[in-house]
Parts: structure tokens; C-alpha cells; sequence
């Protein structure tokens, strides 16, 4: 008896990915989108994410050091992600203090409140910014347009000023206009370049793609739900544009307008909060390419990728527990 076999808990199989090499993945795939920002938005750009980052760092640290009263986790990147996320989805003009308040949300309510990373239900960055838009609804929705930008894609359109082509296009559709006199005013390159107004991380499309490749090709992410959530909104936009061109833009602005590449890309495949088969992943990422598009077209607000994307995080658990592959030795 002196050989003595000890077992541990599960699991059993150990991988070389850490959560900090992943999260350092993550935020070298935004360095491009950043730089974008950058260009178009100057030190500004610079100084809210530089806020948001601080204050997310700080309230976890904290909160974990005085009321969860753990180690510390600051170390692993997450609240580093989590700041640079949240101030990618914020309008460039925003008050510093509201960057503040959002983070002190996204961390201390969103994560640290459930338990730290792992734990936590719901994407952190999205909970932050649709606290501040359903609290601060007119701060998060002024979008200042710097003059390339308004120059470039608006020309003499004073109706586009300020406002995202999401907001221009569903405004400029409820009174009465239609596509074909809309379509003189919308650029296509330059909303693929980052020529737009919008959330300023959100802008810069081919930028959200190479960081998409980068993600892929160091094995971050999957394909899945990115894809399936473009792929079920190109379908459905499709199929509206096509019965009513008229009334309905093409599938192509619906995918380079908002925040669809952002949150698809970085928030939707959030490891903590997105299903873990591959079915999952799947019917997830329709379920958030439909709700977007229905918000979008039919709902109040010109954009909808948030709130679907919180949504399908609260329908990840049934996911996981029904969807899921065979076991090991199990027929299905």
C-alpha cells in the first residue's frame, strides 16, 4: 500500500492557452480598429479608452481586494479587455465621468457580482453600455463626426450630421423617403475604411476583420458564431430588401453600419458567456442575427446587435444543458 494513486476533480486534460494569452490575443486583434480610431479621432480616442481601461483595472482590483476579499485577477488582461471593449462601444464625445460610471457597471455589477471571470452571465463591456444608454439615452446617441468623416461621407447633407447611417437611414425611411433617394448619401467604402459616425470602435470594418482573421488563424475563436450571426442577417435583410428595395437597405449596409462586426467578432464569442458545442454556437448566433435585424427595422432604436447579444447570453444556459454532443461511448 505504500503506492497510492491519488485522483483529482476533472479536468484531467491540461491545454498550453492561458486566460491571459488569450485575452492578449484578443486586444492584439482590436490594435487594428484602434489605430483606425486613432487617425480619425485623435487623442480623444486615446483618452477614453485610456479611461475606461484604468477604471474597470481599478474597481476590480478593489472590489476583489476589499469585498470578495480573494487574489488578485487583475493580472490576467480580462478587466484590460473589458475597458477597451466598453469604451469601443461609446460615442467619441461622451463625458468622462459617464466612462467611470460604465466601468464601475460593467466590473462590479456585471462580473465581480457574480463572482469574477468565469462566473459571470452576461458579456460585462455590453452591461455597461446599455446602462449608460437606457440611463444617459441622449450622451450615448450625439455622435460628433470630426470633419474628415462628415466631409467624406456626408458631403452637404446636413440631415446626416452627427448622426450614425443606421440613425440617418431609419429617420430618413419613417418620413417618407426611400432607399433610392437615400442611397446618393451612403458610401460603402467609406464605411468599410472608418469614414462614419458611430461608437468609435465600432467604425472601422475591415480593420474588425483582419482582427477576425487574426483571432481565427491563432484559434481564439471559431468560425461559428460569427458567421451565422452575418449569415442570418444577410438572409434576413435579404429577403426583405428584395421583396421591398424601396423600403428596405440591402444586406451589405445592414452588415458594415453599428456595431454588428464588433459584436460579433468580440463579444458574441466571449468564452464565458456564448454556448460551448458547436450547435449552440449555431442557433446562438441566429438567434442574435435575428433579434438585431427585427430591432433594427421594426424597434425604436436604430441599432439592436447589444441587446441581442444580451439577450442569447440569458438563453446560453438552456443551450448548454440541450444542445450539446453525445458522450463518449453514447449513441445519439
Amino acid at each position: 500500500m505504500s503506492n497510492k494513486f491519488i485522483v483529482s476533480p476533472s479536468p484531467h486534460v491540461f491545454g498550453k492557452d492561458t486566460t491571459s494569452k488569450l485575452m492578449r490575443d484578443v486586444l492584439i486583434a482590436l490594435l487594428p480598429a484602434f489605430v483606425v480610431t486613432v487617425v480619425i479621432y485623435g487623442m480623444q480616442a486615446l483618452v477614453l479608452t485610456g479611461v475606461a481601461v484604468v477604471s474597470c483595472v481599478l474597481f476590480e482590483y478593489l472590489i476583489q481586494k476589499f469585498l470578495l476579499k480573494g487574489s488578485n485577477t487583475i493580472n490576467d488582461y480580462s478587466a484590460i479587455l473589458t475597458g477597451v471593449l466598453l469604451a469601443f462601444n461609446l460615442p467619441i464625445g461622451i463625458p468622462i465621468w459617464m466612462v467611470v460610471l460604465g466601468s464601475l457597471v460593467s466590473i462590479g455589477i456585471a462580473k465581480m457580482s457574480f463572482g469574477g471571470l468565469g462566473r459571470n452571465p452576461f458579456n460585462p463591456a455590453l452591461v455597461g453600455r446599455v446602462f449608460l444608454l437606457l440611463s444617459f439615452p441622449v450622451q450615448m446617441t450625439m455622435f460628433d463626426a470630426p470633419d474628415m468623416v462628415r466631409d467624406a461621407l456626408y458631403g452637404a447633407t446636413d440631415a446626416m450630421s452627427g448622426a450614425t447611417p443606421l440613425a440617418y437611414v431609419k429617420d430618413a425611411l419613417k418620413n417618407g423617403c426611400s432607399v433610392s433617394e437615400i442611397m446618393p448619401n451612403i458610401s460603402y467604402q467609406n464605411m468599410l475604411l472608418g469614414i462614419k459616425s458611430g461608437s468609435f470602435g465600432e467604425i472601422g470594418a475591415l480593420a474588425l476583420i483582419l482582427g477576425f482573421v487574426y483571432l481565427l488563424v491563432r484559434k481564439v475563436i471559431t468560425w461559428h458564431i460569427p458567421l451565422f450571426i452575418v449569415g442570418s442577417m444577410t438572409l434576413f435583410t435579404g429577403a426583405l430588401w428584395f421583396f421591398n428595395p424601396e423600403q428596405y437597405m440591402d444586406p451589405i449596409f445592414h452588415i458594415l453600419t453599428g456595431g454588428v462586426l464588433l459584436g460579433a467578432i468580440f463579444m458574441a464569442t466571449d468564452y464565458v458567456t456564448s454556448p460551448m458545442s458547436k450547435r449552440g454556437m449555431m442557433i446562438y448566433g441566429v438567434g442574435i442575427g435575428v433579434i438585431t435585424i427585427l430591432i433594427r427595422v421594426w424597434g425604436a432604436y436604430p441599432e439592436g446587435i447589444s441587446f441581442a447579444i444580451l439577450i442569447m447570453n440569458a438563453v446560453v444556459p438552456i443551450l448548454n444543458k440541450y444542445v450539446k454532443p453525445a458522450r463518449f461511448g453514447v449513441s445519439k
